[in-house]
């Protein structure tokens, strides 16, 4: 079986650790053969705001995609190493995101829709906790797959961090999510990250059996994604072993790597 992952975040972020090439060797001691970076993408704030606890600055851009490439480089006989960044929908600055995406040779970028138009007071959708908000995140997020930038949809089911229940609201959003997606082709992600840190949190809100057993009979594609903040995420794959379990009724529509990269 193929180990692939294509949500790995570096140090630059301010809530993850460890070097690149940390993240790169424990990479290749569990076994991966593909692992794509695909930290935080830093939005060039108008107004200058920075958020140095979610995101790099635009300032480390390069020398991001001078590290992974160098990486890609020395390891390209033992692991494939891919460059993109994981973004949110903010409607200000897709024309930059496209923009940049095409001058800085971007392999793939990855929709994680964290917040409401900009972290910069906009509201953070894992703290979603009203049928308004679930419309909201629903909304934004399909706008957001709509322009065409993003090759997956990561965490698709972040609004169950704080919501208060799978009621019929959030069904209600799931379904449309889902159906959005289908309609684009996009895969979403199963993402394992909450249970990594679930020694620290106590809490584990995605992913959430019933959203994906509602993609799954939609027919949607799903990959997993460890959305590494700790190169041990990568080396101990207990987690990928227990998902590929979780998923293994999901057939062809179990995607291994993203096709196109190469």
């Amino acid at each position: 079986m193929i180990m692939a992952n294509y949500h790995t975040h570096t140090s630059r972020c301010g809530h993850a650790v460890g070097t690149d090439r940390d993240y790169v060797e424990a990479a290749l001691s569990a076994g991966y053969s593909i692992l794509g970076f695909s930290d935080h993408v830093p939005w060039p704030y108008r107004n200058g705001f920075t958020h140095r606890k979610v995101r790099m600055v635009v300032s480390q851009l390069e020398g991001y995609l001078r590290s992974v490439r160098a990486l890609r480089e020395e390891y390209r006989d033992r692991i494939r190493i891919y460059a993109g960044f994981e973004c949110e929908y903010f409607p200000e600055y897709m024309d930059w995101l496209r923009d940049m995406k095409e001058s800085a040779g971007l392999d793939y970028l990855i929709l994680g829709n964290h917040f409401d138009m900009t972290d910069d007071g906009g509201m953070y959708f894992g703290n979603t906790r009203t049928a308004e908000q679930l419309r909201r995140y629903t909304e934004l997020t399909c706008r957001g797959l709509e322009t065409g930038l993003f090759r997956y949809l990561a965490h698709p089911d972040l609004f169950m961090r704080c919501y208060p229940g799978y009621d019929e609201n959030v069904r209600a959003a799931s379904r449309d999510l889902c159906q959005c997606c289908l309609e684009l082709g996009i895969p979403v992600e199963y993402n394992l990250h909450d249970r990594f840190i679930y020694p620290l949190t106590r809490r584990i809100s995605y992913p959430t059996r019933e959203f994906f057993e509602m993609a799954r009979g939609m027919g949607l594609e799903v990959i997993v994604g460890i959305d590494a903040h700790d190169p041990e995420e990568l080396r101990d794959h207990t987690q990928w072993d227990r998902a590929q379990q979780e998923l293994k009724d999901y057939g062809d529509q179990l995607l291994r790597v993203l096709p196109g990269l190469d």
